[in-house]
């Protein structure tokens, strides 16, 4: 009978790692997959922003308070602040201008003015504290302008910012565990390291002779 084959320590080390890493690699990549196509084809857009043209859209729109909601913007003694619309006109504002309304808005004297900005695009409300009349504008920049201003995280909320948290966390495991599976199998494929080292030569040249 022959002796059974004994797997070396170093051996049955790497095989741990090899599948270890494999398992991160694969499951980081998965979770990232779907933003790192959104963040590539965005980073070309971006980068050629003068030459894909967006189509500008303005929508203006304009209604009066009904009267039981009149006393709630009525004209007072109080100084200029910022704070938000009560909910009951909040949520006929929303009814009228089809948006939501969100965020504080800056009180004074004569008119409550809000803010509505947004991916791809902008937006205001006006109201006039006296007559109750209502003035809004709505700015869409098309969806290149929208996926651009998702790139950027900008106008976007906290829930797509702590999404790029966690998606930039997937793509650095996604990288660090794609650079150990090089190095344990770098010693086969000869062109490892030159190929990694071209990745940071190349643009830290054009950086330091094209970059100022």
């Amino acid at each position: 009978m022959h002796a059974p084959v004994r797997v070396q320590p170093k051996k049955k080390k790497k095989a741990f790692w090899l599948k270890q890493l494999h398992s991160w690699h694969w499951i980081s990549s998965a979770i990232s997959l779907i933003g790192l196509l959104l963040f590539a084809f965005t980073g070309i857009t971006l980068n050629h922003a003068a030459d894909v043209e967006g189509s500008l859209q303005t929508v203006e729109k304009s209604a009066t308070l009904p009267a039981a909601l009149r006393t709630q913007v009525a004209p007072d003694n109080a100084p200029d602040s910022k704070k938000p619309l009560p909910a009951p006109i909040a949520a006929w504002v929303e009814k009228e201008i089809g948006a939501r309304v969100a965020g504080e808005a800056e009180w004074s004297a004569d008119e409550i003015y809000l803010a509505l900005p947004r991916p791809g695009g902008d937006g205001w409300v006006s109201i006039d504290r006296q007559s109750g009349q209502l003035t809004s504008e709505s700015t869409s920049r098309g969806w290149i302008s929208y996926l651009n201003d998702l790139h950027k995280g900008r106008n976007t909320g906290a829930a797509w910012k702590w999404f790029i948290d966690i998606f930039a966390a997937a793509c650095f495991l996604f990288a660090m565990t794609g650079l150990l599976l090089l190095q344990l199998h770098a010693a086969k494929r000869r062109s490892t390291w030159p190929l990694v080292g071209a990745g940071f030569i190349i643009p830290t040249i054009l950086i330091l002779l094209f970059i100022h």
